[in-house]
């Protein structure tokens, strides 16, 4: 398996992997998430592609999109109230539901700690649903813990 930063011949392998993580949101929140639809488009794809500021990783094995990592750097210079630390956070990961357990998430999370610290950031931060379940359990294995806590009240 090789990890690397995506490239435009990756769209379809992404695509394929943005629909099945909608289908979880969408299965799990109907009332939030569209069914059958897409993310980015494919020319909105293509510019996170070129953005050194939003970093895509993928993980393939023989020309095949495996996994990836949607990345975006933070910080807030010259806030009023918040530290300029470097973040990077992770806006999407997601390993091809056909072949998890084969540590490829794990991979691909650690690829994207050693680019974060290369990078200089302070921290390495996401955000999950809270009906992801196997989400959940995945970070929580790699070592991440609660920054804040999302809430809401369905009226």
């Amino acid at each position: 398996m090789n990890i690397r930063r995506a490239e435009k011949k990756d769209l379809d392998g992404i695509n394929n992997l943005l629909r099945q993580v909608l289908e979880v949101h969408h299965n799990g929140r109907p009332d939030i998430f569209k069914p059958n639809a897409k993310k980015y488009t494919d020319y909105e794809l293509l510019g996170i592609i070129a953005d050194d500021q939003r970093p895509i990783f993928v993980a393939e094995e023989d020309d095949k999109i495996e996994g990836y990592a949607f990345c975006i750097f933070q910080q807030h210079i010259n806030n009023n109230i918040l530290t300029d630390i470097k973040t990077l956070y992770i806006d999407d990961l997601c390993v091809d539901e056909k072949i998890r357990g084969k540590h490829i998430g794990k991979s691909l999370y650690e690829y994207v700690l050693d680019f974060a610290k290369g990078a200089g950031c302070y921290n390495v931060t996401l955000n999950v649903w809270s009906l992801n379940e196997n989400a959940l359990k995945f970070y929580e294995k790699m070592g991440l813990v609660p920054q804040k806590i999302g809430m809401e009240k369905l009226l």
